[in-house]
């Protein structure tokens, strides 16, 4: 294959995904709007993407978001559908475009780069913001403090603040900075100044701010239990669900099940006592599962078991065959939910069983099991001959940007947006006068 048939082929093939992203964010659409996802016991659109089509769940809200959009833009729609468009162009005009740009936008769309269609997008987000809101009312509503580990184990801290907000997180690593003392092997010569050193320093102090709110706790807050609720449960109550007492301490009743979904990973108490409710005998607080089986617990699953779920934090451990029944607390008979799924186990909407390679299996009522499918390796002269059988034409030209290298006039763009925006308001609001 020459070098021409090489670069034929590709722009071919980038055309042909084009128009299949079409039809595939069309599909999901639907499925959205019957909510088709919900039969399987997912939360949304995007975990069932996650979990069936192995896209990440960022990724899969996204691609709800544009897919909706989509319907309300059909020419953008038709232009991706005939393969003209990129997912990463629509992506970024669906953030704006409504039926009153949605040609202007679709123009530069074919007539620019997907660079330049999110410098349009983002100029005229920012114009928008700075008409419509205040500088505090911007603050507001892009406030956001994110965290993720990286591949070396090092944490990376990400956030957006208030000012006032700012200020505090500031003055606090200041102090905190403040305390730390002066390493031994910098001379008085030394300008803390050096970027480096100021970097380590912060670090430090971060670590200062966070060991001096851990070792006392907050204010309001004392007492090793206080992350913990009391439930108090007569044992027939907990084995069987026959009537009897079953309530938060100090509040009201609660349902039998939700007390052996509670009990589930739990501290336990024991106390035995006469017809008047007098206490004989009060037994020690054990671990419904034990530390060691806990790390154990924890390192097997690595978070939620059930299909399609991507939470790894705020889990329980289940037993699959309750204790109170007399299922054994061993790394068999337990697995790691996530409190929505560990809700509809004991709510009888799914029952759990464990296979015999050490899977786990969950069963809706109707019979329906929750695996996932095997996934087969797609071949892409499938799509190629899916297309030519819906008369999709593709072409060697179809994908490729027609832009020729001319510079992006960012400002008409935007001003052109605006004063487009500006009008259409101006016509609602005479229309509704």
């Amino acid at each position: 294959m020459s070098t021409p048939q090489l670069v034929d082929e590709i722009t071919t093939l980038a055309g042909y995904l084009n128009a299949a992203n079409a039809r595939f964010l069309a599909l999901i659409a639907e499925l959205d709007r019957r909510k088709g996802w919900a039969e399987w016991g997912v939360k949304s659109c995007a975990h069932w993407l996650n979990w069936k089509c192995g896209i990440d769940l960022g990724a899969a809200r996204e691609k709800v978001r544009v897919a909706r959009s989509l319907e309300k833009l059909p020419r953008v729609a038709a232009s991706m559908a005939e393969g003209q468009l990129s997912y990463a162009k629509v992506r970024a005009m669906t953030r704006v475009a409504d039926e009153s740009n949605e040609a202007y936008l679709l123009n530069i769309a074919l007539c620019g780069t997907a660079s330049h269609v999110e410098s349009v997008v983002r100029g005229y987000r920012r114009a928008l913001d700075a008409e419509e809101l205040t500088r505090e009312a911007i603050q507001q509503r892009d406030q956001s403090l994110l965290y993720y580990t990286e591949a070396d184990g090092s944490l990376v801290i990400r956030g957006r603040l208030p000012a006032e907000i700012g200020a505090l997180f500031v003055r606090a690593l200041e102090a905190a900075e403040d305390s730390l003392p002066i390493p031994k092997d910098v001379s008085a010569e030394t300008s803390f100044d050096d970027r480096h050193h100021l970097r380590k320093r912060r670090v430090e102090a971060l670590a200062t701010l966070a060991e001096s709110f851990l070792a006392p706790g907050p204010r309001d807050l004392s007492g090793g239990d206080r992350n913990q609720i009391v439930v108090h449960v007569d044992a027939e109550t907990l084995q069987h669900g026959h009537a009897g007492r079953c309530e938060l301490e100090h509040g009201p009743s609660i349902a039998s099940e939700t007390a052996r979904r509670l009990s589930c990973d739990a501290s336990v108490v024991r106390i035995r006592e006469d017809a008047k409710g007098e206490p004989l005998d009060v037994g020690r607080k054990t671990r419904t599962i034990p530390p060691a089986i806990r790390r154990a617990l924890n390192a097997r699953d690595k978070g939620c078991r059930f299909p399609g779920c991507s939470f790894k934090r705020y889990v329980d451990g289940h037993h699959v065959h309750h204790w109170a029944n007399g299922g054994e607390t061993r790394l068999s008979n337990l697995v790691t939910l996530c409190r929505f799924h560990h809700r509809l186990v004991h709510e009888g909407q799914v029952t759990t069983q464990v296979l015999d390679d050490g899977g786990f299996r969950f069963t809706r009522p109707d019979g329906e099991t929750f695996e996932s499918p095997p996934v087969r390796p797609a071949d892409w002269h499938e799509l190629v001959a899916a297309h030519a059988a819906a008369d999709i034409q593709v072409t060697q030209q179809t994908a490729v940007t027609r832009w020729t290298g001319e510079a992006l006039d960012l400002d008409v763009a935007v001003g052109w947006l605006m004063q487009n925006a500006s009008s259409a308001k101006n016509a609602s609001a005479e229309t509704s006068a």
